[in-house]
Parts: structure tokens; C-alpha cells; sequence
């Protein structure tokens, strides 16, 4: 799926890597638990969170993956943004909870990890 899709369909905003939004990914792992996200083998995937803080996107880095959405209103602290802005990572903020987000894009053909 299009990240400038998966915007859409969450009624989101990119609020860094936008010129990223063309691209694809094509699974999603949903968790405000970020040692849950540590243990996950792969990069590509899309984290589903509502936590709004650093170590969101210090797990991230780690994990060598590169999105993010930002779920129940969140929103990016100025050390996320930046953070995030030297690691290439996309954040997309949606109003959504975190459980309406992860429908929406199961339903558009989103793949689960598990």
C-alpha cells in the first residue's frame, strides 16, 4: 500500500518524510509496547502507536524500519520530529484510535506480522 494512500484512508497528516509518501509498504504491526516492536524480524512494516515520544522513534532506528503512524491525536514532540528527520523515518499523525487505524488498513489489504 501507498503511504500517501494509507494518509487517506486514516484521515492522517505527514508530518515528516513526505517525500517518502510515494512509497509502498505492505505489512503493519499496531503496539504501544516498544519492546513488543523490538522483537519483530523485519523492515518492512509500518508501526502502528500511539506513543509520543522519543523512544518511539529510538525503537524505530533500532529496528532499522522507517514508518510510523501516530494514532488517537497525537502529537509530534519537536525531538521526535527531529530524530526522526535524521533517520529517515516517515510519521503520519492520524485522529483515529490506534484499534480504528488497524481496521482501516486490514481492511484495505494490509498485512498483519502475526
Amino acid at each position: 500500500m501507498n503511504l500517501g494512500d494509507l494518509c487517506n484512508l486514516v484521515g492522517g497528516t505527514a508530518v515528516c518524510g513526505t517525500a517518502r509518501l510515494g512509497d509502498s509498504v505492505e505489512y503493519a504491526f499496531a503496539s504501544d509496547l516498544m519492546s513488543d516492536v523490538l522483537t519483530i524480524k523485519s523492515t518492512d512494516f509500518i508501526l502502528i502507536t500511539g506513543l509520543a515520544n522519543i523512544q518511539s522513534i529510538r525503537t524505530l532506528e533500532m529496528s532499522d524500519a522507517s514508518y510510523m503512524l501516530l494514532c488517537r491525536g497525537k502529537e509530534v514532540t519537536p525531538e521526535m520530529l527531529e530524530l526522526a528527520e535524521e533517520n529517515g523515518i516517515v510519521i503520519i499523525t492520524s485522529p483515529y484510535s490506534l484499534f480504528r487505524c488497524a481496521g482501516i488498513l486490514y481492511s484495505a489489504g494490509l498485512k498483519p506480522l502475526y
